[in-house]
């Protein structure tokens, strides 16, 4: 969008306000000019400036000589030219210093800096509408601000009511604004601020399910992708995985994730993974089957028992997987094909381990 843009109202004309020269002068220096110029207040027309007073003797002058009438131009109109004489001054919107952009987060704070860094730190942005209906039927605490697009407000009916129960800001925006919210253009037409989940660790995890038969947990090594990310996520909701286990959590919570995810985040805890081999024998002495994916040498998946308690390891595609995770593992499979093309992107791999698992398990 440029400059001139920016100064249009919605009618598309530029839009601008006239102040009086004299009403933004200090009083000293209309004193100064009025006793200068030594002229009596008496019949003095307000609304012109000294410098049309001292020469308007001059010209009424030349009007007397030439016996024309002196032209009157108390009647107060306006220049068509703007002149240093003119008692109008004329502001554009654009003058004045640009407002800084705080993401659609209007107001000032009063917290401390250093508590508002530590705040920042702890919140993230979900967009798209998928999404922000899944965190808001599942964790509506979780939400600190919102922004809507007003064609989504009728399907948001339910979270406009509970945020203005609950002294939640919201607001309804224009895509722009969205857009700067939201810090994309693909957010679908609504954004919500939330507080992010802390991820569990591997012992927390194997505590909140040690009574389930059957559990699949994902581990992912050196994926970061967000929308791969995201997609592992979605496919892992559908197909029942309880776990993604990942170097850093914070990465299943990024806006580009949880929108890919479709909703399917809201299923699926985040494991804090520190060390994935260290993690990967916690599970092994839990009773869980640690599986792993490879392109040469490994099972074909359609020959391998899938089992009840399984950690599916996944890496990037085309990335180094360290050996001593492929040393670890209790079973290496093939997704075999044309062989075509080299290997498949890595959430295309992960659906479909997901759906064999699903398939033996609990199909």
């Amino acid at each position: 969008m440029s400059d001139s843009d920016a100064l249009k109202a919605k009618n598309g004309k530029v839009r601008v306000m006239y102040v009086r020269k004299e009403e933004e002068q200090a009083p000293k220096r209309r004193a100064a000019t009025d006793r200068k110029s030594g002229q009596r207040d008496e019949g003095r027309n307000p609304w012109k400036t000294p410098g049309d007073r001292a020469c308007g003797g001059a010209r009424a002058d030349r009007a007397s000589s030439s016996g024309a009438p002196p032209r009157d131009d108390s009647a107060g109109r306006r220049p068509r030219g703007e002149t240093s004489d003119s008692p109008w001054k004329t502001f554009y919107a654009g003058d004045d210093a640009a407002v800084p952009d705080h993401g659609g987060i209007s107001g000032k704070s009063q917290i401390d800096p250093e508590q508002l860094r530590r705040q920042r730190a702890e919140e993230t942005r979900v967009y798209g509408e998928n999404a922000c209906q899944a965190l808001f039927h599942n964790r509506p605490d979780a939400i600190v601000r919102a922004w809507f697009e007003q064609s989504v407000t009728p399907r948001f009916l339910d979270a406009l009511r509970w945020m203005a129960d609950n002294r939640k800001a919201y607001h309804v925006v224009e895509d722009d604004e969205l857009a700067k919210a939201s810090g994309t253009e693909h957010h679908g037409g609504v954004c919500f601020l939330i507080k992010k989940r802390a991820g569990l660790d591997a012992d927390g995890y194997l505590t909140s399910v040690a009574a389930k038969q059957h559990d699949c947990v994902m581990a992912l090594e050196q994926i970061s992708n967000p929308h791969n990310l995201g997609a592992i996520l979605r496919s892992c909701a559908h197909f029942g995985v309880n776990g993604v286990m990942v170097g850093d959590s914070a990465l299943l919570e990024s806006g580009a994730a949880v929108r890919t995810a479709e909703g399917g985040a809201e299923h699926v805890k985040a494991i804090q993974c520190d060390d994935m081999l260290q993690d990967m024998q916690r599970f092994q002495r839990a009773g869980y089957t640690v599986v792993t994916l490879t392109g040469n040498g490994g099972t074909p998946l359609s020959e391998v028992k899938m089992p009840a308690r399984a950690v599916l390891v996944l890496a990037e595609e085309g990335g180094a997987r360290s050996q001593a995770v492929l040393s670890q593992a209790d079973i290496a499979v093939a997704i075999n094909g044309t062989g075509r093309v080299p290997s498949l992107n890595v959430s295309v791999s992960a659906g479909i381990l997901l759906a064999e698992w699903w398939r033996q398990n609990r199909g």
